[in-house]
């Protein structure tokens, strides 16, 4: 059953044309990803089909009686709200039974409170919403604010930090009864475990969901279908992200060939009209018309892409040094004796909690934050790149190329070669007269692609990513994948985006709350490997015999005994054959998805793949061994 349609709209912001001629229908059952570059008009669009905002042309129908509940990527609360009057506030009438039953249970706990009088509204109350049959959206509240860390329900909505808003908001959409959900970034501001029960929660929804998102596994593993607005129009492709992908890459190749075709039958009428034909029939008038429209056709605009050239400057060997580092907040325990070195080419996810400690772990690195015992050192050869998930550097009274040429007027690229800052802000998809904005007017994407370019021009070797992956589309995420590929400095990224962090990462830092912080080998997709094998060994176990730990490496293990010789000569020839391994592995995934039809490559590249990854397992598990006493 279609519940909402959409024909031929379009918008136009002053001078900027977002999109237009948008057509397209959602059924009752649709998942549908909407996915673009900054600026394209994403967020436009979902407030124009949530009624936010109204259309310059064109027009939505929505189905009768159907509900249609919208997540802004910015929601406004009452600041004297608690955050459970914030989350069930509502026009719907089952929502405020449920409202006001949650505050007299609250009252209740007051030691002046008048329990008689409240007891009494209680099970008032409580008839109602048995008629009604409200408990059970009652117990889906209560999930729902429990899966998002939001434990405090009688916190204040003024004090709270953004991301706490942003999750209070997106719980409140998800409890308010509807049939169908326009979230915008729901994704922004939880963490992996909390993206993970989002993932699920949506999948289970009845109704339909329209969302935006860069986080590209969460798209894969949920959309059924994908949108992307390249700045003119709206492009339908079924399936999730890595369907889009391959279809993505077809329609290109076709436009190529499409293209060639044009540019041959140009040539070949544009040869036929010089050998002179007299234009006398109607047929031939028809074929120089049909030429010249061959050789004068405009040609298809090549799309703009990001381009990120920058070099990292000489490591010395001290980098960054944590010497027994603690770090608490009132009873709050972060860091608890944090030990660890950082080497040349350490490349590191860190992951954990919300408020677990990770973005105070970076302030420390940059001086904003002190320890509250032990000491941090910074290398004397260290240039750091803070790109902070809260772009605290950012100054809106400033134009953009201002903001940029506070930093250099003339930018060295990573070929030595030199590149004044408007055009590096055009790499950066700045326009000329786009470069004369201020920062105010900007996009949340824009804004995180002009701080990114600030953070990068100075060539850092130690480059510290805090949620780079917020409000930076997928282009320009996979831009910075490539360029992390090969930046030869110190990578530490803070992240919940899964993808980016297989993308990028080698080990993995876990804050698993209390002041604990293990480390992991391999990228976040090992890391959950190895988790779920440690689960699996602790189910596994005999009821009376303790359940086996999991082996991550620990940060810093007093007395532990040290590698010998011949040890670390075995840990490096694991390194490689891991490393080899890896890359063979990849090389045979591309040639089994190259093999198609054929039923004896596919065997035996299949049979090669099963001995590898056996090999590889044996390899990583011995590893892991050593390296817990490295």
């Amino acid at each position: 059953m279609v519940l909402l349609t959409v024909e031929g709209i379009g918008k136009t912001y002053g001078l900027k044309r977002l999109f237009g001629d948008v057509s397209f229908g959602i059924d009752d059952r649709d998942k549908i990803g909407v996915i673009g570059a900054n600026g394209c008009g994403k967020s436009t669009l979902l407030k124009i089909l949530s009624g936010v905002e109204t259309s310059d042309t064109g027009k939505v129908m929505v189905s009768k009686e159907k509900r249609i509940v919208y997540l802004p990527q910015d929601s406004v609360f009452e600041p004297d709200d608690t955050v459970l009057e914030a989350v069930l506030k509502s026009s719907d009438h089952t929502m405020e039974l449920i409202c006001e039953y949650e505050l007299v249970c609250t009252r209740l706990e007051a030691p002046d409170a008048d329990h008689d009088e409240l007891i009494e509204k209680m099970s008032h109350l409580s008839h109602e919403i048995d008629a009604c049959g409200g408990w059970e959206l009652e117990s889906n509240a209560k999930v729902v604010l429990g899966k998002l860390g939001l434990n405090d329900l009688t916190a204040r909505m003024g004090k709270l930090s953004g991301g706490q808003r942003k999750r209070v908001a997106l719980a409140h959409a998800l409890v308010v009864p509807s049939d169908a959900l326009i979230l915008d970034e729901p994704t922004n501001h939880l963490d992996a475990d909390s993206v993970e029960w989002l993932e699920n929660y949506i999948r289970r929804y009845s109704g339909a969901v329209l969302l935006i998102t860069h986080d590209r596994y969460f798209l894969d593993r949920v959309a059924t279908r994908m949108i992307e607005l390249d700045g003119n129009t709206a492009l339908t492709f079924s399936g999730g992200y890595a369907s889009y992908l391959v279809q993505k890459a077809e329609m290109e190749e076709q436009e190529v060939r499409d293209e060639r075709k044009r540019n041959a039958l140009a040539r070949q009428e544009l040869e036929w009209m010089r050998t002179g034909a007299k234009a006398r029939t109607t047929k031939q008038k028809a074929r120089m018309q049909r030429a010249e429209s061959l050789v004068y056709a405009p040609a298809k605009e090549k799309k703009q892409e990001l381009e990120i050239g920058f070099g990292s400057g000489r490591l010395g060997n001290r980098i960054v040094e944590f010497h027994q580092v603690s770090k608490s907040y009132g009873s709050r325990r972060l860091l608890d004796n944090f030990e660890y070195l950082l080497e040349k080419g350490d490349r590191i996810g860190i992951i954990g909690p919300n408020g677990s400690g990770k973005t105070t772990l970076f302030d420390m690195i940059a001086g904003r934050v002190k320890p509250d015992s032990g000491h941090v050192e910074i290398g004397s050869t260290v240039r750091l790149g803070y790109y902070d998930q809260e772009s605290r550097e950012l100054d809106d009274s400033k134009r953009v190329i201002e903001y940029i040429k506070e930093i250099a007027e003339q930018i060295t690229t990573k070929d030595g070669s030199q590149v004044s800052a408007s055009k590096m802000l055009e790499r950066f998809l700045f326009s000329p007269a786009a470069q004369y904005n201020y920062i105010k007017t900007l996009s949340g994407g824009e804004r995180r692609r002009l701080y990114l370019l600030r953070q990068l021009i100075a060539s850092p070797n130690v480059l510290l990513l805090d949620e780079p992956t917020n409000d930076l589309d997928i282009p320009t995420l996979r831009v910075l994948e490539d360029y992390l590929d090969s930046y030869a400095g110190c990578l530490m990224v803070v992240s919940h985006d899964r993808y980016f962090l297989d993308r990028t990462v080698e080990h993995v830092f876990v804050f698993e709350g209390d002041g604990v912080v293990k480390r992991y080998p391999g990228n976040y997709s090992v890391y959950l490997e190895m988790k779920a094998a440690a689960l699996s060994k602790e189910d596994a176990a005999p009821v009376k015999k303790a359940p086996e730990a999991p082996k991550p490496v620990p940060v810093a293990s007093p007395n532990q005994r040290k590698l010998s010789g011949k040890e670390k000569r075995e840990m490096e020839q694991l390194e490689e054959a891991i490393a080899r391994a890896e890359k063979r592995q990849s090389e045979i995934n591309g040639e089994l998805s190259s093999a198609g039809s054929d039923f004896q490559a596919v065997q035996r590249l299949g049979e090669e793949l099963d001995k590898l990854q056996a090999k590889h397992d044996r390899d990583m598990a011995r590893w892991t061994e050593l390296a817990e006493f490295a």
